[in-house]
């Protein structure tokens, strides 16, 4: 019983992490701030976190709303929940690896709050996949179907976060990420197991399990390239780089399950 509260507490404590979601100081009493086993409960936070979100779109789907409009309400709907946290990760992270020619002028630029060409267009680019993704399976698919899809992409790219902040050493001594501590290794294998079991689950409800795994694998592929391009341009992880991860997975996902529906 003891762990299973602990392990609720880790899921709101996450949750306040991912997100701007305020959670109840008890739950941060006697605990240090660090990451360790708290990545453990990403994939979880992640599905708690787009479930307003996935109602919404289950909701408009039912209402016969336009499907473009509706992408784009649910998608406003969860960056409201999240405070953009990620999307602002990626924006940093696509001007300084675009921009900077080194890794120091990399790291500099990411670390820069203003935001410049290479962060506008990846914002523009990574709305407009994820919108017209959502938009082609609201178009065709069931409302359960549509929410069942948005909460894989959420849970599957926390694990990918989580996956890619372990698999890379901090790039940035005394930034924000290096600071919170490595996720531990096993609270990684923990998050990717919840985000594979809820997979197992959304087929069982309905998702068809073809482009489930190739949307999952799609997202471990992209995963494991942008850590590679990663490590190999600045040495290593930085917050920026986690928050695009989630990014990128998320639109894996989508684009997937868009293109097999």
């Amino acid at each position: 019983m003891t762990v299973l509260r602990e392990f609720c507490g880790d899921i709101l404590r996450a949750t306040a992490f991912l997100s701007r979601l305020p959670v109840p100081a008890r739950f941060f009493e006697g605990h240090d701030g660090r990451m360790g086993g708290l990545a453990g409960a990403f994939a979880l936070s992640g599905l708690l976190l787009s479930l307003p979100a996935a109602l919404l779109a289950a909701l408009l789907i039912a209402g016969d709303a336009p499907p473009l409009l509706s992408a784009l309400l649910v998608l406003s709907l969860q960056t409201l929940v999240t405070g953009a946290l990620h999307e602002d990760g990626f924006a940093d992270c696509a001007d300084g690896l675009g921009g900077g020619r080194d890794r120091d002028r990399a790291l500099a630029i990411m670390k820069d709050s203003r935001i410049g060409a290479y962060g506008v267009i990846a914002l523009v680019l990574g709305f407009g996949l994820r919108a017209s993704a959502f938009s082609a399976l609201m178009d065709v698919a069931t409302p359960l179907f549509v929410a069942l899809a948005f909460l894989l992409a959420q849970a599957v790219s926390r694990a990918a976060m989580a996956w890619h902040w372990q698999a890379l050493p901090s790039a940035r001594p005394g930034g924000v990420a290096d600071s919170a501590g490595l996720p531990e290794h096993g609270s990684v294998l923990v998050c990717i197991g919840t985000a594979l079991l809820a997979a197992l689950v959304f087929v069982v409800l309905d998702l068809p399990l073809l482009p489930v795994v190739v949307a999952v694998l799609l997202a471990g592929v992209v995963t494991a390239g942008f850590s590679r391009f990663v490590r190999r341009k600045i040495g290593g992880h930085t917050g920026d780089t986690i928050g695009a991860t989630q990014q990128l997975a998320e639109m894996a996902v989508l684009v997937a399950l868009a293109l097999m529906a």
